[in-house]
C-alpha cells in the first residue's frame, strides 16, 4: 500500500491543477477534471494488457461514444427509442472492434472510454442537440485530456498491483490458473484453457 501513496497523491494534484488550469486557460475543465482522472486512473491502474492496448481501448471507445452522439444528431430521433439505438451500436461497435483484436484492446477499457465521453457531454447535449457539431469536439478533448492525467499517474502501478495480488494468492492458497496453462517451459501452452473470447477481453 505504500506503492501507492506517490501516485495517489499525484493524481490529486493533477486533478485540482487541471480544475484550477482549465479555468485559467478558458477550458471547462472543472466540470469533468475529477470524471476523466478517476476514469482514467482506473484504466491505468489494472493490470490486465499492456499499458498501450488500455489507453488505446480508452480512446477508441471514447470516439465510438462521440460517433453515438454523432448519429443521435444527424438521423436518430431524440426520443428513448433514439437514445437506447445509439446506446446499443456504440456497445456492439466496442465488442466487435475487441473480437476482431482477440482481446488484445480489453472490452473494459473500451466501456470506461465511452463512460467518460457520456458522463461528459450528456446534459450538454440534451440541452442542445442541434449544437453538436460546436459542443462536442469540446467535451471530447477535455475528458480525454483529464483522462490522459489520471492515466499517467496510476499506469506504474500495475505491475505492483499485480505482483501484491499474486502473493495474496500464495498466502490464501488460491490458485486461478488453470493446469493447461501453467504447462511446463518445454511444452505448448493451449490459450483456449483460459476461456472463450468473451471472457478473456473482459479480465
Amino acid at each position: 500500500m505504500k506503492g501507492y501513496f506517490l501516485p495517489g497523491l499525484f493524481l490529486a494534484v493533477a486533478t485540482g491543477v487541471l480544475v484550477w488550469g482549465g479555468e485559467w486557460l478558458g477550458l471547462e475543465l472543472q466540470h469533468v477534471a475529477l470524471l476523466g482522472a478517476a476514469l482514467g486512473g482506473a484504466t491505468g491502474v489494472v493490470p490486465d494488457r499492456a499499458p498501450w492496448e488500455r489507453a488505446a481501448g480508452l480512446l477508441s471507445g471514447a470516439v465510438l461514444a462521440w460517433i453515438g452522439y454523432a448519429l443521435r444528431a444527424a438521423w436518430l430521433p431524440d426520443t428513448s427509442a433514439g437514445r437506447g439505438v445509439a446506446a446499443m451500436l456504440v456497445v456492439l461497435a466496442c465488442l466487435l472492434i475487441a473480437f476482431l483484436t482477440n482481446g488484445r484492446l480489453p472490452l473494459w477499457s473500451f466501456l470506461i472510454g465511452a463512460a467518460a465521453v457520456v458522463g461528459a457531454y450528456e446534459v450538454a447535449y440534451t440541452a442542445a442537440p442541434p449544437e453538436f457539431v460546436e459542443t462536442s469536439p469540446t467535451a471530447l478533448t477535455t475528458v480525454l485530456l483529464a483522462a490522459a492525467f489520471g492515466f499517467l499517474a496510476t499506469v506504474f502501478l500495475g505491475n505492483t498491483i499485480e505482483e501484491e495480488r499474486a502473493r495474496e494468492r500464495g498466502r490464501y492458497g488460491f490458485d486461478d490458473e488453470p493446469d493447461a496453462v501453467r504447462a511446463d517451459p518445454g511444452e505448448p501452452v493451449d490459450d483456449t484453457a483460459r476461456g472463450p473470447f468473451w471472457e478473456r477481453a473482459l479480465r
